[in-house]
């Protein structure tokens, strides 16, 4: 599997640098190294010598802390921010070649049968990533994208200053292995800012320190994992480590057969099943929950996390993170734009669609645009989220239980704050866990990417999560002003970080400049207890049509790894049908979809209405007006504000 672990706030201590106010355009990405360190307050200064012994290293001696105000927090010495290597296992796991061995069956079937021109509706990373394999295998594929930029959840803009405001803080890991070959094979892995291989917690009850889990060099899975969780003193006793421990050995004895039984599960039910320590939960799970799906454990479905667990317990670098040196939509999509036009296909953006018309078989007959024109094409993929899917749901096909199973899923709520402070704070070169009640991810862009660097002021981004009840929240933050966010946002960093944030602090503190609140009203599917099974294959029962997008069915999560791995697969459907060779075919309806299928009853689309980054499954800065672009497009999350 893969995570999509957010970023969203900085420890005390710890921020995120600003573009330059006075910078008009992009910050330059620079070619020389930068940036590794990590996170924030005080760290177990024991685990960090520890670590620097057994990688044959004395611990660092004390130096006068950088103009970058960066600090590595497992044990608090001032750093410069440097960047690692690209980890040396990530292109030696079973899932990397496995990864690789698929991209090389679809190049292979290139010439092996009649060339096909694929329309594809959604320019984000799964319809990117299906047209870049089509067009290996040699077909023809139109990416339609309906907004002005690429990237769907991962796109990014630049607002009035010049600075890049992105849909969300996205990580990218060494057990994304689909992710890492696309890298590879797009020439691009220089991109990659790879950081320490460390996970670094905010201590909840000690405001403005961290604490982290150290990954030691030359130890390999899962001995690095369990190392790196016995090293740690401050968030679980040895006691509730050895408690923890049979809950999880069925998952390493019976893999992902186990796994996949849990999904009925929520993470707290799992806990209460197994005997867990509540402890786990609250100094583990809940930072899990809401970095992975941006839901509480009570909502999660105990799948997600075993499946993060298992990929890292099972791969030696699958935990080590790395940032894009830039913003996704240019430095990710376009050479994804570059690769798939310089082969024949096209991408081609404002072209939002009408609807989709069918023959009387039922099959496509063609994509009709709501410019008026129709878009012709031998077989046709949906890449658009499974929110949107519903609502372009052909009348012919909505009595069949393959597409009515898509009812039981739906995208979650989650907030991206970007917050522009006057002054560098105290920072790490890394992802970080706030832990906080309001927030689940931050970093501090000006230090951790290159196209935001800056050594004067910090720029963080920060996941806000929960941020709804259908996500475990107790406040309906969709529905808030984005002031109302903004102001809940410095509260708790006051709290999280009260030396370097607060007006009651000597000079009052880092002053906010400005600030951007990314809404995404239907971001990754909720992945809630039971709904994984409902997760459709690519291959559909219409002979012309397949489905992408993350949220269909794979073995990673939501994330950009599973949207990467479900065009894929898209892709490889397409192909193989062409080359005449065997796909591995629909999946298995669940019986309790089957059992209403005599009540279902044809309905038209409702069609995508509004022409705003949220009509299309993305996000954006709804600023003063959001009550009234939200109650046109997704009402429901106006209720209990």
């Amino acid at each position: 599997m893969s995570l999509t672990f957010v970023q969203g706030l900085p420890p005390q201590g710890v921020s995120a640098p600003v573009v330059s106010k006075a910078q008009s355009t992009p910050h330059p990405i620079r070619s020389e190294g930068r940036g590794h360190g990590t996170g924030a307050a005080l760290c177990l200064a024991s685990a960090g010598a520890v670590a620097a012994r057994s990688r044959g290293r004395k611990p660092t001696a004390v130096k006068a802390e950088s103009r970058t105000r960066t600090v590595n927090p497992a044990n608090n010495q001032p750093e410069d921010p440097t960047d690692f290597p690209k980890p040396p296992m990530i292109d030696k796991t079973d899932n990397y070649l496995e990864g690789e061995a698929l991209s090389s069956k679809i190049a292979g079937l290139k010439g092996k049968g009649e060339s096909k021109t694929v329309a594809i509706i959604g320019g984000g990373l799964s319809g990117l990533a299906c047209a870049k394999y089509l067009v290996d295998a040699g077909h023809k594929p139109i990416v339609l994208e309906a907004r002005d930029c690429l990237g769907g959840k991962v796109s990014a803009w630049q607002d009035k200053d010049g600075d890049w405001v992105e849909t969300g803080l996205h990580i990218f890991f060494g057990a994304y292995p689909n992710m890492m070959n696309l890298f590879k094979e797009l020439d691009i892995e220089d991109r990659l800012q790879w950081k320490r291989h460390q996970m670094i917690f905010a201590m909840q009850e000690l405001p403005g320190e961290f604490t982290t889990f150290d990954f030691l060099e030359g130890i390999p899975a899962p001995f690095n994992f369990g190392l790196s969780i016995l090293l740690n003193q401050k968030m679980l006793t040895l006691p509730e480590k050895l408690q923890t421990a049979p809950a999880l050995l069925p998952m390493l004895v019976e893999g992902q057969k186990f796994i996949d039984l849990q999904d009925e599960l929520s993470v707290f039910n799992f806990m209460e099943k197994y005997g867990m320590p509540d402890r786990i939960n609250t100094e583990v799970f809940i930072a899990m929950a809401k970095a992975l799906d941006f839901i509480d454990p009570e909502k999660l479905s105990m799948t997600v996390v075993l499946t993060a667990m298992n990929r890292f317990l099972n791969e030696t670098d699958g935990l080590q993170m790395a940032f894009l040196d830039g913003n996704q939509t240019l430095r990710l999509c376009e050479p994804l734009k570059q690769y798939i036009e310089a082969r024949g296909g096209q991408v081609l953006l404002d072209q939002p669609l009408a609807s989709i018309e069918t023959n009387e078989d039922g099959s496509v007959k063609h994509f009709r645009m709501r410019n008026g024109k129709n878009v012709v094409a031998d077989e046709y993929i949906s890449s658009v989220p499974c929110d949107i899917m519903k609502r372009i749901l052909p009348r012919a096909w909505s009595t069949d239980p393959f597409f009515r199973q898509i009812d039981e899923l739906e995208g979650i709520p989650v907030i991206n704050i970007h917050l522009w402070f006057d002054r560098k704070l105290l920072n790490v070169n890394h992802l970080c866990f706030s832990r906080s009640p309001l927030l689940s991810v931050y970093a501090d862009m000006s230090t951790c990417c290159k196209e935001y660097e800056d050594e004067d002021k910090s720029m963080l981004e920060l996941v806000f999560a929960p941020c709804s009840p259908i996500a475990g929240g107790n406040t309906n933050w969709m529905g808030k002003s984005d002031q109302d966010i903004v102001d809940a946002t410095m509260k708790e960093l006051e709290r999280l970080f009260p030396t370097e944030i607060g007006p009651d602090l000597p000079d009052g503190g880092a002053k906010l400049i400005k600030h951007a609140v990314v809404k995404v009203p239907r971001s990754v599917y909720a992945a809630i207890p039971g709904r994984n099974k409902f997760r459709p294959s690519q291959e559909t029962p219409i002979s012309n049509f397949t489905l992408a997008g993350d949220w269909t069915s794979q073995k990673f999560l939501g994330s950009m790894e599973g949207a990467v791995l479900a065009g894929k697969l898209a892709a490889e459907v397409v192909a193989c049908k062409a080359a005449g060779v065997p796909t591995k075919g629909l999946k298995e309806i669940d019986a309790s979809i089957l059992a209403k299928k005599d009540d279902f009853v044809p309905k038209d689309p409702m069609g995508v209405k509004g022409k705003t980054p949220i009509a299309f499954g993305g996000g954006e800065v709804l600023g003063s007006n959001f009550e009234d672009k939200l109650r046109k497009q997704e009402a429901v999350l106006l209720e209990n504000a």
